[in-house]
């Protein structure tokens, strides 16, 4: 036992020799691992920690996540999102009649030649082949830095990681293109890059002083990283953000865009009161009359959350080049003809226009106290601009064509022939009807109402307001049909014109008397059309709504009134417009929606 405890411990029995070959393995050892963690020549085959790690702002704040899972994970989010921009509400409303149809509140947009309303997010295209998004960058970005502040990391040098973020935003790369746009690079790309130089760096330090204390030389890099990748994320962010932003409040000017919300403000005419005669029939140039009140003319309408930019009849002409635009209606429809033809060319006497009316058959009849229509082409931009009477949007046959006496097929559920056969020759529409749909109007014209071809006998539809609404929702949905065989086609209905005879009708000694313009008002709030048949026809089709009806009712000073060419006493005409005036504006709020 005395032997035993004389040789001590673990090292009892060993010799001598083999004492000291252990004593030089662990001196070699620790040499070794020393020289491992110092030495520059031993980093040169061993991967920098700041390649292993996710970098922080503070050496404490580290994940072990491997380049492999950070390539591996995927970065995709769904970038293209549709967004239905129709808002649309149904609810029944009854007409004169009784009768109960939909109508419709709609948002509609400047709708400038665009039929779908579309919401892209931009994605970003990596050196990788991956793509990455905005959002997913942010929320990378946010989940570094909570992680950082709920340890109480910070920049190596006690700044934020945004003003880190912005000293070192000039080392963020980014390459261009010829067509301007821009290729930025991941967050883990730039940990890659900025790894592979911090190798580099840490050699060559390391040579040039051996002492310097590499683990600061490390923070300050690992630091460098997380600051590229903070100005990097930060920087793709606002790009990102600020195109989606445009593309919000795009998408929200088109959602909340109606011409028909707005207010009258003053402005000028666009052409003269005593000129266009080549063009504006003499019965509705009320400056060419006794009429000695003008104040009507200087108005125009202003929307609330669209733009109206000022009408120029040369720019017009050049948008309008080697198109054909086609107005089909009753006499409120030729008034709006005769004021854009007014506006194209400001009043002005024009000898270079041509009358091609007899391309479309609209010559004058033998008889006849006018043609079905006229056609006008200005040859310098070869635009056309027709107008075709048809008081009811229904096709017209004679029943007994050999009798000048006969009555007419008045087809409810048929467009007009002139429409079917000439509709794939119109770039522009806009049709009307309205104010001939009346018992009296049908019985001077001898029409008899047809369904499916044959006389109607369903009394409930003989119902005027039954019969109007069954033609404007047929005529509708048949021009819907067309368009996506005439996809250059733009359709428009407009509402109905609003009549202002007090104290009696047209023909019982009513009136229009006042002078004073918006005696009732300037402004229009409500959001739902005030002809609900027109906007219930159109729900659910590519056939635009060109809602006149209460901007319109605003304005009862600017009618013909009492004022005739002879002064001669007789009735007075509340219906029609004084021109240059309120029609002027339904075609200003038609080109806008072009």
């Amino acid at each position: 036992m005395h032997r035993d405890m004389k040789g001590g411990g673990f090292l009892h029995g060993l010799r001598g020799k083999q004492i000291s070959l252990i004593l030089i393995a662990l001196i070699c050892t620790t040499i070794f691992v020393w020289e491992w963690d110092r030495s520059s020549f031993l980093t040169t085959f061993v991967p920098a920690e700041n390649q292993l790690l996710v970098p922080s702002p503070d050496d404490s704040v580290k994940e072990n996540v491997s380049n492999a899972d950070l390539e591996g994970e995927s970065r995709t989010d769904q970038a293209d999102k549709n967004i239905d921009t129709d808002s649309i509400t149904k609810s029944p409303t009854n007409t004169d009649d009784g009768n109960k149809i939909d109508s419709s509140t709609e948002n509609k947009g400047g709708e400038n030649d665009a039929e779908e309303a579309g919401k892209t997010s931009e994605i970003l295209t990596l050196s990788d082949s991956s793509t990455i998004t905005p959002d997913k960058i942010i929320d990378d970005l946010n989940e570094i830095t909570s992680s950082a502040e709920k340890k109480g990391g910070g920049a190596s040098d006690g700044e934020s990681g945004t003003e880190q973020a912005e000293k070192s935003s000039h080392t963020v790369p980014s390459v261009g293109s010829d067509t301007g746009s821009t290729t930025k690079a991941s967050i883990d790309d730039n940990d890659k890059t900025a790894g592979q130089k911090d190798i580099t760096m840490v050699v060559s330090q390391t040579e040039k002083n051996p002492k310097k204390d590499l683990e600061e030389e490390k923070k300050s890099d690992a630091t460098k990283v997380f600051d590229n990748s903070v100005s990097s994320a930060n920087q793709t962010f606002s790009e990102g953000a600020k195109n989606d932003n445009s593309a919000a409040a795009d998408m929200k000017k088109k959602e909340t865009c109606n011409y028909a919300k707005g207010r009258w403000e003053e402005g000028k005419p666009l052409y003269s009161g005593f000129g266009c005669k080549q063009w504006l029939s003499g019965m509705w140039a009320c400056r060419l009359t006794q009429r000695t009140d003008f104040a009507y003319e200087k108005f125009r309408w202003k929307p609330f959350s669209c733009e109206m930019p000022e009408f120029d009849g040369e720019s017009f002409l050049k948008r309008m080049k080697d198109k054909t635009i086609a107005i089909i209606g009753d006499s409120l429809g030729r008034q709006q003809f005769q004021s854009l033809m007014c506006m194209v060319t400001g009043g002005d006497f024009r000898e270079d226009v041509i009358d091609v009316g007899w391309e479309y058959g609209l010559v004058k009849a033998r008889g006849a106290a006018r043609p079905d229509g006229w056609a006008y082409r200005f040859p310098s931009t070869n635009t056309t601009i027709l107008y075709y009477w048809s008081a009811s949007l229904c096709d017209l046959e004679p029943i007994n064509p050999g009798d000048k006496a006969t009555d007419w097929a008045m087809h409810l559920d048929r467009p007009p022939a002139f429409l079917r056969r000439y509709l794939d020759r119109f770039d522009v529409l806009v049709l009307n009807t309205g104010h001939h749909w009346n018992r009296g109007k049908l019985n001077a014209n001898r029409w008899v109402m047809h369904v499916g071809g044959v006389r109607n006998t369903d009394r409930k539809l003989a119902e005027i307001g039954r019969a109007k609404n069954l033609t404007v929702y047929s005529i509708v949905k048949w021009v819907d049909q067309q368009l996506p065989s005439h996809p250059r086609l733009k359709a428009f209905f407009r509402t109905i014109s609003p009549r202002h005879f007090f104290h009696g009708d047209w023909n019982t000694g009513g009136s229009c008397d006042n002078t004073v313009p918006l005696a009732g008002g300037k402004e229009v709030t409500q959001d739902e059309s005030l002809d609900h048949s027109a906007s219930g026809a159109v729900i659910g089709t590519k056939v635009k709504l060109l809602d006149i009806t209460a901007i319109s009712q605003l304005r009862d000073e600017g009618h013909i009134s009492r004022y005739s060419i002879k002064a001669t006493p007789g009735m007075q005409d509340c219906l029609h417009w004084c021109l240059p005036g309120i029609p002027d504006t339904w075609n200003e709020l038609m080109i806008a929606q072009l």
